[in-house]
């Protein structure tokens, strides 16, 4: 309970009121018992003082001569309640000579000094000619009196007796009484008044605190929202204001922290590179979708302690805390078959400790087989040029340097025309896929009858098919259309229907068949060649690929009529599949767009 400042502000402001309360008391008390005892103190000696001047007796020189004139006069006089008086004689052994006090008559002239109402000592110094006064309490009955020895001068200057009087001091007491009693009322009633107002007061001073300490206790956990009632302008209340400015200080802060990291949570998100963050002892602490990709993670893989990522997982070979160097740089992985481009460098805390590393993941797959594809082809163009080349340089050479027969050099002449419509042919397709790449072709685009372009096809390769025996197959329900270029839909299936040719065996068959797809034309030519290989298949489509490279060449083929006729495909919004397996045949699937008001 003292631990709460409520209470320790209670107890302490009780204290306090009950110290000065006490204090307080102590001195009053003590004040008016002095005050009490002084008065008693000086109406015995007004009392005194009027008897002895009052009697002419009590000048004599000798006081037992006149002992009843004495006493007489001691019986006349009025005494307050409580008081009594002795007249005392006799320096050299002090005697009562006469008392107010009738019970103590039988005392005269005997040794009174041993008597319970009488100090010897107060006696003895007063017949040394000065007032003695004294408090005493008799022990046996309790009461406390006031004794006064004032001594009594004869005409001569002699002290001629003492006049001993005591007053019971039982009203003082009874007064006395009383003031504490008040004091101890009015103590009670001021700390219970105290307690009261101590309570309304600490309340007043820390309803407002614990009122901040629980909005503090709910900002601690995570609701940041809370605000205080400001019910003063003292230090309470600029407390209040205080704690106001800093939740809309902390509240704008926040919201500006939110909007920026909602800024960088879309860059991480929507970029195409992979980010990711691991501290120094490995943990992963961040990690955007693309990065969780790559790496092949989960949500609940990020955090403290969930997962680690050692150098190698994460494409760096070398990571040395204690070597910067090793920190800040990039290289060329793969990570399942994709190549990225790996930016590394640390990031620091406020005291520009390394705290660990970011890592960004460029992938440049598509620009690396771009540019693994750019030299192929370079390469490709190389040797498709330099045989016919060579050739015709050989040849040419020879018909320079031999002296040939007419039937030689005209033999000469048609090898060397045969390489020049090769290269010829080849240029051509080159041209024309780099038109196509470049969208330098105009295309004649116009409603067109598939089934007719197929039928002119078949037509003009029949020769090509006859002279292997092959059988030519086309199975159409209904005429489907399509709008396209008329030339290019025919160099596709040229293409296409003469590969099946080109690569079945004598007696095979090549097959056509239309037919209706959603919103489509589906074309599949079909054939019982040769077929392809399967790692071959993902290939088939490049430039100057060639499943069976010698005897493409000897066929004719420049290696760009599947590539020519997939990029014509694409640019009348269709598509083109393969499906072959080794020895049993190819089907060649080609998609277009379908006229439905035409079908």
């Amino acid at each position: 309970m003292f631990s709460s400042i409520k209470w320790r502000f209670i107890v302490v402001y009780f204290l306090l009121v009950f110290i000065a309360m006490s204090i307080v008391g102590v001195f009053i008390v003590n004040r008016l018992q002095n005050q009490q005892i002084e008065a008693v103190t000086q109406s015995m000696i007004n009392s005194i003082e009027a008897i002895s001047s009052t009697s002419s007796y009590f000048a004599t020189e000798n006081w037992l001569e006149n002992q009843s004139q004495i006493q007489s006069t001691l019986n006349d006089w009025r005494f307050a309640q409580g008081e009594t008086i002795y007249a005392i004689y006799d320096e050299d052994v002090p005697k009562i000579l006469a008392t107010s006090a009738k019970e103590d008559i039988y005392l005269i002239g005997k040794g009174a000094l041993s008597y319970k109402f009488i100090d010897p000592q107060l006696v003895i110094d007063t017949f040394s000619g000065k007032i003695s006064n004294a408090v005493i309490t008799d022990e046996i009955e309790g009461k406390a009196l006031k004794h006064i020895a004032y001594p009594v001068y004869s005409t001569s200057g002699q002290i001629t007796g003492i006049l001993y009087m005591t007053s019971d001091l039982s009203s003082v007491e009874s007064t006395l009484s009383y003031t504490r009693s008040i004091l101890a009322r009015a103590t009670l009633i001021a700390l219970a008044t105290t307690i009261f107002l101590g309570f309304l007061i600490a309340n007043s001073i820390t309803e407002p605190i614990r009122d901040v300490t629980k909005k503090a206790f709910e900002m601690s956990q995570g609701n940041f929202n809370q605000y205080v009632d400001v019910k003063s302008n003292d230090e309470i209340g600029q407390l209040a204001s205080m704690f106001n400015q800093l939740t809309l200080k902390l509240n704008e802060t926040i919201d500006e922290m939110e909007l920026e990291r909602s800024k960088l949570d879309t860059i991480f998100s929507y970029m195409e590179e992979g980010v990711i963050a691991v501290d120094k002892n490995g943990d992963l602490i961040h990690a955007n979708p693309i990065g969780r990709k790559i790496l092949n993670l989960e949500d609940s893989d990020i955090g403290e302690n969930k997962y680690k990522l050692e150098p190698q997982n994460l494409g760096l070979l070398e990571i040395d805390y204690k070597n910067e160097s090793t920190l800040n740089g990039e290289k060329l992985i793969e990570i399942n078959g994709n190549v990225y481009k790996v930016k590394y460098a640390p990031y620091r805390n406020e005291q520009q400790s390394i705290e660990g590393i970011i890592i960004v993941y460029q992938d440049i797959t598509q620009e690396h087989n771009l540019d693994k594809m750019r030299k192929e082809f370079v390469a490709n163009v190389s040797h498709e040029l330099k045989t016919p080349i060579t050739t015709i340089k050989s040849y040419t050479e020879t018909l320079m340097i031999e002296d040939l027969d007419e039937e030689n050099r005209k033999k000469f002449l048609s090898v060397i025309d045969e390489e020049c419509d090769r290269m010829s042919r080849l240029v051509r397709d080159l041209l024309q896929l780099s038109n196509i790449d470049y969208k330098k072709t105009k295309w004649n685009k116009k409603i067109l009858c598939i089934n007719e372009i197929i039928e002119n096809t078949l037509s003009k390769l029949k020769i090509m098919a006859d002279d292997k025996n092959i059988k030519l197959i086309f199975e159409n329900e209904i005429d489907f259309y399509t709008y396209a270029d008329k030339d290019g839909l025919e160099q596709v299936f040229q293409n296409i229907v003469s590969n099946s040719i080109k690569y079945t065996e004598e007696n095979g068959w090549v097959k056509i068949k239309v037919y209706k797809g959603e919103n489509l034309i589906n074309i599949d030519i079909e054939d019982n060649g040769i077929g392809i290989p399967n790692e071959d298949k993902d290939r088939i489509f490049d430039r100057f690929y060639r499943v069976e490279k010698g005897r493409s060449r000897d066929l004719g083929g420049t290696g760009l009529g599947l590539s020519i006729a997939k990029e014509i495909v694409e640019a009348f919004g269709g598509e083109i599949q393969i499906e072959s397996q080794l020895n049993i045949g190819t089907t060649v699937k080609i998609k277009l767009p379908l006229l439905e008001d035409k079908a």
